[in-house]
């Protein structure tokens, strides 16, 4: 489900589930787990790299499992999504992401709360059409939005739904880098291993926290506020078509690809 490689102190985590990396109750839990280790001080690890598996990074939520689950399965998941989230955007050491192939919707969420994203070139999509699936944002997906793009720009990503070729990911600051697919593992690792090499580990964690305390005091108040209105418009949408609805029309589009 999750693989971690360590090289020369950076922990290269590879989501390794299904055939997209789709996120579930059980990868989001493994994530959050992961991460959390790799932050304890007493890890060897300096810095990590987040990437995905073949053609994926990861292509978000799996809407199958919250059609099936419906209402008890969204009680679960919600919480354990938020908490792959905020795993990745508050671990106190440098967090490159690899994205390796497709970035969709938590996919996108998931690489915008590293630190640093680099993207491979090519024909893979990276955005957030939660709002198009007929989901809101958790909160914690939508402070990371804002945090990594900000208010402006953020906006534009959410209410557009788009999702984007490198080239214009790279424009609209989805992404930090691009690079050729078989230079990315070299490439995030290095970027990681400079953050991590250029700045004390004490200073970087305490100003990576600095940098994050609006958002998450702002984040823990949404959460309190508006996640139980979150969970009952994703129920919703479970029960009456809209994501299967949404699903369909992806397969479609699919099949109709030459």
């Amino acid at each position: 489900m999750i693989e971690v490689d360590m090289a020369d102190g950076i922990a290269a985590v590879r989501l390794a589930h299904g055939k997209v990396n789709a996120l579930d109750l059980e990868l989001c839990r493994a994530i959050e787990r992961t991460m959390r280790d790799l932050d304890d001080r007493d890890h060897p690890a300096t810095a990590v790299v987040l990437t995905g598996t073949g053609h994926t990074f990861s292509a978000g939520v799996d809407l199958k499992r919250v059609i099936d689950g419906g209402a008890a399965y969204v009680t679960e998941f919600l919480p354990a999504l938020s908490g792959a989230f905020r795993a990745v955007f508050d671990l106190g050491k440098p967090v490159v992401a690899a994205i390796n192939g497709h970035a969709i919707a938590g996919g996108c969420v998931l690489a915008a709360a590293c630190d640093h994203r680099i993207m491979a070139a090519g024909t893979s999509r990276i955005g957030v059409p939660e709002l198009r699936v007929g989901v809101p944002f958790p909160a914690a997906a939508l402070e990371i939005m804002l945090f990594a793009l900000g208010p402006v720009a953020a906006r534009r990503a959410i209410f557009d739904g788009t999702n984007h070729e490198p080239s214009a990911a790279l424009a609209q600051g989805l992404v930090d880098e691009l690079i050729a697919p078989d230079a990315l593992p070299a490439r995030a690792a290095a970027a990681a291993r400079d953050l991590a090499t250029g700045i004390p580990a004490d200073t970087f964690r305490h100003t990576k926290a600095q940098l994050r305390h609006e958002t998450n005091d702002r984040l823990d108040r949404l959460a309190r506020d508006t996640e139980p209105a979150t969970a009952e418009l994703w129920t919703t949408a479970a029960s009456d078509g809209r994501i299967q609805a949404f699903m369909n029309r992806m397969i479609r589009a699919a099949t109709d690809k030459p």
